[in-house]
């Protein structure tokens, strides 16, 4: 009977024990966002290297984004800058990114770290005409590349707290199919539960991360410790105005915000091989109650899974008209603001960006004070 007690007692430990492990798991962390911007053309999108890379972000700068009143930055990283074609790590990336994180701690910013750009995956592949490079959701060997990136970055990266740092494993997807993306969300989610059961992990929709797929995005269940993501640079004919790789970058008539973007005079004085793009700005109305609406299904999604919803991406393009501008910027914060959806700009000091890092100044200051709502 003893021996029955002392093996009945022994299992009521082990199970406590999981218990106790399982609702540590479930625990919610305190990754909470607001207000953030992206730091990108860095350790992402840049040729930069040696030097001139260590003296892009500084010290400085992360303290100058918190006395302006934003809580956490977005850092864009690509495959090709944090490892070699052998898969060998390149030290001096490694080296600024946790260089980034730690000045985030001190400074009182909470950081996304977005794996943005890999070898078998590339966001703008097909308008840049190159639709055969992307075999991450035909390849095996790819996908588990992809595993393989976060295991490092994991075991580089595990220290810093919960609360502090979250993870965005992949950038943009753009699979043929939505349930591709699904199932390779479930095989990294997976991977990465295994290796940071707690850890607050980014999750965006297809295509994108458009706002119009969100409601074909299957999130794993059961975990509280995950924020929904997509991007908005709707309407393009105005965000992107004069952008050399966009399509729509090439019409130079005249767009207005609010309203009818396009006027019939307008369209008709555009090149013929334009005309089919701003067909749908001649008679579309885009105002704040065009913006609440695009995001009706993200907002539903979040509801729906009980989760915080983060718009990663958004913002315009340097050269357009800067009234357009503010106007726009005005009625994305009033939704952000109404359906309390955490942001970050594109971007801190590239060309959508607010700060010039040559001139160490404010390159759109009146941007900036609606940002922060000065």
């Amino acid at each position: 009977m003893k021996k029955i007690l002392t093996i009945f007692a022994a299992v009521v430990l082990v199970f406590s024990a999981c218990s106790t492990k399982n609702e540590k798991n479930n625990e919610v962390n305190d990754f909470r966002i607001h207000r953030g911007t992206n730091l990108s053309h860095w350790l992402s999108q840049s040729e930069e290297r040696g030097e001139a890379r260590q003296l892009h972000i500084q010290e400085d700068d992360f303290a100058r984004l918190d006395s302006l009143g934003f809580d956490f930055v977005r850092i864009p990283i690509d495959e090709v800058q944090f490892w070699d074609e052998e898969g060998n790590k390149l030290p001096e990336a490694w080296n600024l990114l946790t260089f980034a994180l730690d000045q985030c701690g001190k400074h009182h910013l909470r950081a996304i770290v977005d794996l943005h750009i890999i070898r078998s995956h590339y966001f703008n592949a097909v308008n840049e005409g190159d639709g055969n490079a992307n075999t991450l959701f035909t390849s095996e060997e790819a996908q588990q590349q992809l595993i393989n990136m976060w295991y490092e970055l994991s075991d580089a990266l595990k220290g810093y707290s919960n609360d502090s740092v979250a993870y965005e494993f992949m950038n943009e997807p753009v699979a043929e199919k939505h349930e591709q993306w699904n199932q390779l969300i479930a095989k990294v989610h997976k991977a990465l539960r295994e290796r940071e059961p707690q850890r607050t992990l980014v999750i965006g929709s297809n295509l994108w991360q458009g706002y119009e797929t969100m409601k074909f995005l299957k999130v794993p269940e059961g975990d509280k410790n995950i924020v929904l993501s997509f991007h908005y640079y709707n309407p393009m004919i105005l965000t992107h105005y004069g952008a050399w790789w966009t399509p729509i970058g090439r019409y130079t008539g005249e767009v207005n915000y609010p309203g009818v973007l396009v006027s019939k005079e307008d369209y008709e004085a555009a090149p013929d091989t334009l005309k089919p793009l701003l067909e749908p700005y001649l008679t579309q109305v885009w105002d704040v109650n065009r913006i609440r609406e695009d995001f009706k299904d993200a907002i539903e999604v979040a509801k729906k899974y009980d989760l915080q919803l983060f718009c990663g991406e958004w913002g315009v393009y340097e050269p357009v008209n800067r009234e357009l501008a503010y106007k726009w910027t005005k009625d994305m914060l009033s939704v952000f603001d109404e359906f309390n959806i955490a942001w970050t700009t594109w971007c801190y000091d590239a060309d959508f960006g607010f700060w010039d890092q040559q001139k160490n100044d404010f390159k759109d200051k009146p941007l900036v004070d609606l940002l922060t709502g000065k």
